[in-house]
């Protein structure tokens, strides 16, 4: 598995745009280009956001730059509007991967 992990510096005011915008860029990555969808985080810094976005290969990753529909395009935009700053900071292969969405069972095997 494939991992790109973004900062974001959202211009002040355009939060709400931002998170809308960048909801319907993964979901058209997922749709479009089989990502394994992505999170995004708020930091402790005025307007700054951390994602990262989760890929079946670094392969998939580069293709999904190849999307280039109207419908993409303007969305795209839509989110690039809201930014002063945003870039790459890692480009990363998953080596083990312990997340877990439900609560390790607790106490021991019946």
């Amino acid at each position: 598995m494939f991992i790109a992990v973004y900062e974001f510096q959202v211009k002040a005011g355009q939060e709400t745009a931002f998170r809308h915008a960048w909801r319907q860029v993964t979901q058209m990555f997922y749709e479009r280009c089989d990502s394994y969808g992505s999170r995004l985080h708020l930091t402790d810094h005025p307007g700054r956001f951390v994602g990262y976005a989760q890929w079946p290969s670094r392969e998939q990753w580069a293709a999904s730059r190849q999307l280039d529909d109207d419908d993409f395009i303007n969305t795209r935009q839509l989110m690039r509007d809201c930014l002063e700053t945003s870039h790459t900071v890692y480009e990363m292969t998953v080596t083990d991967d312990e997340l877990q969405r439900q609560l390790f069972h607790q106490g021991k095997p019946d």
